[in-house]
């Protein structure tokens, strides 16, 4: 005697978020890919441009040949400084990307917390000292790209956010009552 039983074919089907989640973290990627771009350019210009940031070609009138004669140590820890700040910059924006890219975009809430305190952290301690007039520097191309890159961030993970709350949403219990 032979007991036939019936099998069921179990397909695993992941949940696909909605177009808020999706484009949300697409922003929140691209962004993270300007931040890891923006790290990459800084670093090239410690070594192969003015010696200084992006929008800063001198240090109120002394070039980076100029602080060199007076001081070589001086311009080798200002390199040692980009070179850490970049590597610091190209990090964040590889955690912000894949944060975005993988946690964000399968609906984890943990991981767009994650990428937006990192975003915050990183610029809210960097982007004031712009603002105290230390040195002379050009505002558009100094700041320009790195604040472009936050609009996009920020809009993503306002979208993102957005998305993963109305998806994580109880159903109404008088709709399912009928009540």
């Amino acid at each position: 005697m032979s007991v036939d039983k019936a099998t069921v074919d179990h397909h695993e089907t992941e949940y696909e978020y909605g177009r808020g989640v999706r484009t949300g973290s697409l922003l929140m990627a691209l962004a993270g890919v300007a931040f890891i771009g923006y790290g990459v350019v800084f670093l090239a210009r410690t070594f192969f441009g003015t010696g200084f940031e992006l929008g800063v070609a001198t240090l109120n009138g002394i070039t980076h040949a100029d602080l060199n004669a007076i001081d070589p140590a001086i311009v080798h820890y200002i390199n040692h400084l980009h070179v850490a700040t970049a590597a610091f910059i190209i990090a964040t924006g590889i955690a912000v990307t894949a944060l975005a890219w993988y946690g964000v975009r399968s609906g984890q809430l943990w991981a767009w917390t994650t990428a937006v305190v990192a975003a915050v952290v990183g610029l809210g301690i960097a982007l004031p000292m712009h603002y105290m007039d230390l040195f002379t520097h050009n505002w558009v191309t100094h700041l320009g790209p790195i604040y472009l890159a936050t609009i996009v961030f920020v809009v993503g993970a306002g979208l993102a956010y957005q998305g993963l709350q109305s998806e994580h949403q109880p159903a109404d219990p008088d709709e399912n009552t009928g009540a």
